[in-house]
């Protein structure tokens, strides 16, 4: 009868997980769309970098493809890599891309991690990364790898939230919140010094902008874009 009780009291528990984290996603969802519609005016701004030379580009933390369309918009003949760790992308992925216009040919997925990148050395024009550094296990590894796979003369792009300055309320905030949004989103870090890893990463050089997030979550207001040279 205890174990039929214990067994019983765990399916509840596990019960009530599933619907909290239901229920989050989608409240999470529903105040974020104000944030997704401010941040593609950034995104904009960092594929137009983007040169049409790139025809071969590594996309890290692909997921289901939502930069798709800036791809074949400008380069119909671009073979993009798209690396993520969940193997279940794959499919979502390849949806985006044929309804983005690449040829199938062109799209190729990879199951992995920024911190070991199953390309060669030299092997891709340009490396994009959106939203992405914030969850990386080890950021400095990964740029490490993202040069790695750079050409000379390669660039990698860049669109991430940051921590807030030191000694700010935002900042102290941040460092509070941060292990629960770790656990909420994913792995996400609010209190990583992107900016200051990315400059210290050994790229021959770099030009970052900085901007401020109006829309919810205002917790992850500060924002960094741009491009580094390998």
């Amino acid at each position: 009868m205890l174990s039929v009780r214990r067994m019983f009291r765990e399916h509840i528990i596990r019960r009530g997980r599933w619907y909290i984290r239901r229920l989050y996603s989608w409240f999470f969802n529903l105040l974020m769309q104000s944030y997704w519609e401010e941040i593609e005016a950034c995104k904009v701004k960092v594929f137009d970098k983007l040169s049409e030379k790139a025809e071969r580009v590594l996309e890290i933390g692909i997921g289901s493809g939502p930069n798709m369309r800036y791809y074949a918009a400008r380069n119909s003949n671009v073979t993009l890599y798209g690396l993520d760790p969940n193997p279940k992308m794959k499919k979502y992925a390849r949806k985006s891309a044929t309804k983005a216009g690449l040829k199938p040919k062109n799209f190729r997925f990879k199951q992995g991690v920024g911190e070991a990148i199953p390309l060669k050395d030299n092997s891709v024009d340009a490396v994009v990364a959106t939203l992405v550094l914030c969850s990386v296990s080890d950021v400095t590894q990964t740029l490490k790898e993202i040069k790695r796979v750079l050409r000379p003369g390669g660039v990698f792009i860049f669109l991430e939230h940051v921590a807030a300055k030191d000694g700010s309320f935002f900042k102290r905030l941040q460092k509070l919140l941060d292990p629960l949004q770790q656990r909420l989103a994913d792995g996400c870090h609010l209190t990583r010094n992107t900016r200051e890893c990315i400059l210290e990463a050994g790229f021959s050089g770099v030009e970052v902008e900085t901007y401020s997030m109006c829309s919810f979550p205002w917790i992850t207001r500060p924002h960094i874009y741009g491009l580094a040279y390998n």
